[in-house]
């Protein structure tokens, strides 16, 4: 054993030398809760928007119970980055107009309530969706360009650039995305248009 990575054991050649329960430690187990949280509020909020009866009103119950575990758990993860991930915040800091995602987030957050309050359940989806956006935009934000970072020697980390495939390979996948995402998303418009209300 030659080193200790956010405390994951790394082998003298950068190899990882533990065992898969190693690889959950505190940390990374914080951000899965967070994560389900985030789709528990989501899934709760959309349930309620979209149903009536005796299935709405069980939906609205678990509305306020999911929003709170969310923020909790979205507070902890967030002074746990902070404070254990420092360099997650680190472009943030040099171009303080970044803070503008984290912010447009966190009103999107503290919207979610307030909306449920008044009774729109189509705004507060809304906002959910709109802080997932900005939570995925400050990850990447933060990441850019890595996509997986090597602790002991960043400069064996994987990032855009030499995790990409060849050109001629990025031709062909971006002529089938053209191809096939406007389809998927005329399916997807037509299902929800079909489905639209409660």
């Amino acid at each position: 054993m030659g080193n200790i990575a956010w405390g994951i054991p790394i082998d003298t050649r950068g190899e990882f030398a533990g065992t898969f329960l190693g690889l959950l430690h505190p940390y990374a187990l914080l951000l899965g809760i967070t994560t389900v949280a985030l789709f528990m509020m989501h899934g709760a909020l959309y349930v309620v928007m979209k149903t009536e009866g005796e299935l709405h009103a069980l939906a609205r119950g678990w509305i306020n119970h999911s929003i709170i575990f969310f923020i909790i758990c979205y507070a902890i993860t967030t002074m746990a980055t902070l404070l254990y991930v420092p360099h997650m915040a680190a472009r943030v800091r040099a171009h303080p107009w970044l803070f503008s995602v984290a912010l447009v987030n966190m009103l999107a957050i503290a919207n979610i309530p307030r909306e449920i309050h008044r009774g729109h359940d189509f705004r507060a989806f809304l906002s959910s969706s709109l802080a997932m956006i900005a939570l995925m935009t400050l990850f990447g934000l933060e990441m850019f360009p890595h996509l997986v970072l090597s602790n002991p020697n960043p400069a064996n980390s994987l990032t855009i650039y030499n995790a990409a495939s060849s050109p001629k390979t990025l031709a062909i996948t971006l002529t089938i995305a053209l191809i096939g995402v406007p389809i998927v998303l005329a399916y997807t418009v037509r299902i929800y248009w079909i489905f639209r209300g409660k």
